[in-house]
């Protein structure tokens, strides 16, 4: 999967001892996939989201993923759904990285866990990354980029064995309820900013869209969620980090890709992102090519957008309130609160949802 800078993580909270990663090899031995030697683990993504690590026995690799030991709240550190919606999309086209092992056994690690093979392939996160691209590497990636949303949204999820991974309906009114309470966990102190979010979310409540299609959906779609190939035009190797999947609206996933072109992604992130480059088509353009790739027709569009930045601000809100409980440090914790009001403000400001 991905490789990152090794994050500044708290070592109490991230090393996983040996005996931890002995029991790791024995789950992976269950599963068929013994490895050949003694597992060494090098943490590469220490917890805005989940921990992720290069599990290594000296001759080949895979990644393990696992909730943060501390400070996480309900539902957003699911990495049983990762597994189980790769497991299904593994012959389907859409390029995922092989399901080996899940462990919902909590006291081996501290929470449940993950491991998937190590996809070969480079990892675009930092506008330093999008740098070593030209104008036609680039422009094909975007082109696989949104060809690869649209294939996934074209997935016939029962086919799949994924007819009971979500509800197929009312999925707008669903991730409305579910995000509100989300917010309520972790909304800030700001009273301007909690105003913000709750004129934000009477317009949503006011104007839930009926639903016209249903499809499997990421919940997360961007450059920096995605391997590309070593190609001389890169393309989508494998789709990465789908603990937010589910079965719903598509048109919503093409909001949150398009919504995190917002700048705000790089306060979120704690530091200059690719997806938030100029380089990139814009949030219409983007949109545009994604249709055009044999994507769902975007129905209800504004309020998908607003329903996304007030989803990214309501994220942001949650790495700050790890901040704030002391148990996330590193790029992005300290300077994510910043992103929560510039994202509803976006969210109140997108078209006929204007006061």
């Amino acid at each position: 999967m991905k490789t990152e800078p090794p994050a500044q993580a708290s070592r109490a909270t991230t090393d996983l001892s040996r005996a931890e990663l002995d029991a790791v090899a024995r789950r992976m031995a269950e599963a068929d996939v013994p490895p050949a030697g003694p597992l060494e683990a090098a943490l590469i993504t220490g917890g805005r989201s989940n921990l992720t690590y290069v599990l290594s026995d000296g001759t080949a690799r895979w990644v393990l993923r696992m909730p943060p030991r501390a400070g996480r709240t309900p539902s957003a550190h699911d990495v049983a759904r990762e597994f189980r919606v790769t497991s299904g999309l593994r012959d389907s086209g859409v390029p995922v990285a092989r399901p080996v092992v899940l462990c919902e056994d909590e006291s081996l690690l501290g929470g449940a866990f993950t491991v998937v093979e190590h996809v070969d392939g480079r990892s675009v996160q930092s506008r330093d990354d999008l740098a070593a691209l030209d104008d036609t590497q680039l422009d094909h990636v975007v082109a696989s980029l949104t060809s690869t949303l649209a294939a996934l949204h074209r997935v016939d999820h029962v086919a799949a064995g994924l007819g009971r991974f979500g509800r197929p309906d009312a999925y707008a009114q669903r991730q409305l309820h579910r995000w509100r309470g989300q917010w309520q966990l972790v909304a800030p102190e700001d009273e301007e900013v909690r105003a913000a979010a709750a004129e934000l979310e009477r317009r949503l409540v006011a104007a839930v869209p009926e639903q016209r299609s249903t499809g499997i959906v990421h919940g997360d779609f961007r450059i920096d969620n995605t391997i590309l190939d070593h190609g001389r035009l890169p393309g989508v190797a494998a789709v990465v980090d789908w603990e937010l999947s589910t079965i719903g609206d598509p048109v919503a996933d093409v909001a949150m890709m398009c919504a995190y072109r917002d700048e705000a992604l790089d306060l979120i992130l704690g530091a200059p992102s690719a997806w938030t480059s100029d380089r990139l088509p814009d949030a219409p353009a983007l949109a545009e090519a994604y249709e055009a790739a044999g994507g769902v027709p975007l129905d209800h569009w504004d309020f998908h957008l607003a329903l996304a930045y007030y989803k990214i601000g309501t994220i942001a809100a949650g790495i700050e309130h790890r901040h704030r409980a002391g148990v996330g440090t590193g790029p992005g914790f300290a300077t994510a609160g910043r992103a929560v009001p510039r994202l509803m403000a976006a969210g109140l400001a997108v078209g006929s949802l204007r006061a």
